[in-house]
């Protein structure tokens, strides 16, 4: 029988029945008015979450029955290039082909475009388990954030001309942000965008590091204020793949050999403005990069997912001193820590997934309504702060989750994982980008910090402190409010050196800290709706307290000899 991904992993539905879209989906669908002019629009929550658990069964189908059994030969066979002309493996190919029939390639996009109007929760659902079936498909599926960015903010007419290709898989996307110089740092890209007597606007310049940069629709940050040197003098374009767009080679990479990774030559390519000038880096993609955020953090998990199952597996048949491994205490500990640690990012990943929905719902009303309210402007401020905080402490905790699954899972595997008839390698392989790209995990903490220090997240934690907790789960909490006390202890002792490199410094082990004191009060919270996660809280709570000891004590230091003698260091 064929494995269905959704339906044999109960955690993903959990989080789609519980972690609380209501509000969101009752904003996307403008009260369930939608179902007035279309068909296939719910008319309350219930047909709506009755539609995506369908639509989830349906791809987790495809992701089990025929996404997985291609993903070896798509690893070996990779992309190639051939006259500037870059080529899938023919697994891509069929998998492209089944996603698009199944009508899921503009999951997000509004009804009138030809897409289903799904919030970005939904649809990292489907990416964690294309991830979980074939990593380096999702770096393909997962582009559908271009068409999200587009509309969002690109004009009606670019609209109508770009949207509707997306729905039907005519069209595919790439980022084209990153160049030989301006890797992290994109107020360092020197991309040059032009315009001539007519007004048109043409791309002058190189991209390096593009993923699927062969697609057919780039969204391209460049400069286009001559003499800027910061974010000011960049905009967001859009072009189409013509012979001006050169791929002048894909890189020969360690994973994800599905997805072909281009440097780019931009010879005078005719291209549109999208939005307005100078807010290319400080807005658009600013934007985009929150949801790349959560579309690498679903791909990670999806990696960690097929870890856990591939090690268990193995541990179950594999026998040594007369019986199966997964019955020695070495190994049961191991795939313990990755079960529950699965467990804990998919709550953390869906949580953030609903305040970036909140965040895009309340943007999109204001938008529209001539007068928006005071309560409506504050609560669009307060998610996009939420947001900015959650997308990187996710991303952080499930990228480095996947890496640590990875290597466990060839740990368990022993020799036989080190060599490629198990897809073990692979996985090891394909989770070392994970925490790299769309910002490493130290970036992440960069990005996390401000609001770890602002306190952003201490209503949303004040409310889960507040249920109604009862026996082993209320005293699970009492040393979750404890650590949480010490944090903000530790981030005022930070603050009060008044010294910015110490302050860099632990940023890392603050976000950590904040991450384990906001999982364990969402997986508390999950206890409380199914009894059976009670022992998956008190396994995460008791080995993320060492932890967060660790960290603390380190922070509370305050002469950690880094900070004064890393060069005396390094000299050696």
């Amino acid at each position: 029988m064929a494995e269905n991904f959704y339906t044999d992993n109960q955690d993903i539905r959990f989080q789609l029945m519980n972690v609380g879209l209501d509000e969101v989906v009752r904003l996307r669908e403008n009260d369930y008015t939608q179902a007035a002019t279309f068909p296939d629009a719910p008319e309350d929550l219930a047909d709506a979450l009755d539609s995506y658990d369908k639509v989830l069964e349906m791809i987790g189908e495809i992701c089990g029955d025929k996404i997985a059994p291609r993903a070896a030969d798509v690893d070996a066979m990779g992309a190639s290039i051939d006259n500037n002309v870059v080529t899938y493996a023919p697994g891509t190919y069929e998998n492209l082909r089944d996603l698009t029939q199944a009508q899921v390639m503009g999951t997000m996009l509004p009804r009138q475009y030809g897409g289903l109007n799904y919030p970005v929760s939904v649809y990292t659902m489907m990416t964690e388990m294309v991830s979980r079936a074939d990593a380096s498909l999702q770096n393909l599926f997962g582009l559908q954030d271009i068409a999200e960015t587009l509309c969002k903010f690109a004009d009606e007419d670019q609209k109508q001309r770009y949207l509707p290709g997306f729905c039907t898989g005519e069209y595919d996307g790439a980022m084209s942000l990153t160049e030989p110089e301006a890797g992290s740092d994109l107020q360092a890209v020197q991309l040059k965008a032009w315009q001539d007597e007519t007004g048109q606007w043409y791309l002058n310049g190189m991209k390096r590091f593009i993923t699927n940069g062969c697609a057919k629709i780039h969204l391209v940050l460049a400069r286009s204020e001559a003499g800027t040197r910061d974010g000011r003098g960049l905009s967001m374009f859009v072009c189409k793949a013509g012979p001006e767009l050169v791929v002048r080679r894909i890189e020969d990479k360690m994973g994800i050999h599905g997805s072909p990774t281009c440097e780019l030559q931009f010879n005078d390519v005719p291209c549109e403005l999208v939005g307005q000038r100078r807010r290319g880096l400080t807005r658009y993609v600013m934007s985009l990069m929150n949801g790349a955020r959560v579309a690498i953090s679903a791909q990670a998990l999806g990696i960690a997912e097929a870890a856990t199952r591939q090690a268990r597996k193995y541990a179950t048949e594999r026998t040594q001193f007369g019986k199966p491994i997964i019955k020695l205490p070495a190994v049961y500990e191991m795939l313990t820590w990755m079960k529950v640690q699965v467990i804990a990012a998919r709550a953390l990943l869906y949580e953030t997934t609903k305040y970036v929905d909140l965040r895009d719902v309340y943007e999109e009303l204001n938008k529209h309504d001539e007068n928006p309210t005071a309560g409506n402007r504050n609560l669009e401020k307060l998610y996009v702060r939420m947001a900015a905080e959650l997308t990187p402490l996710c991303k952080a905790f499930c990228t480095e989750l996947a890496n640590t699954a990875a290597y466990m899972n060839i740990q368990i595997h022993g020799g036989t994982g080190f060599m490629r008839d198990f897809p073990a390698e692979r996985l090891y392989r394909d989770a070392r980008i994970t925490n790299i790209y769309e910002g490493t995990t130290q970036l992440q903490y960069v990005a996390a910090i401000g609001g770890v220090v602002q306190r952003v997240l201490d209503d949303l934690m004040d409310g889960f402190a507040a249920l109604p907790f009862e026996r082993k789960l209320r005293r699970l909490l009492a040393p979750v409010e404890m650590a949480r006390e010490r944090l903000l202890k530790a981030i005022k002792f930070v603050e009060s050196k008044n010294d910015s490199d110490y302050f860099d410094l632990m940023a890392g082990r603050i976000c950590q800290m904040e991450t384990f004191v906001l999982t364990s009060l969402l997986l508390l919270r999950d206890a409380r709706i199914d009894k059976q996660r009670e022992v998956v809280a008190e396994c995460f709570i008791t080995d993320g307290l060492a932890k967060f000891n660790a960290h603390e004590a380190i922070v509370m230091e305050g002469n950690f000899t880094v900070v004064d003698s890393h060069e005396d260091i390094l000299s050696i």
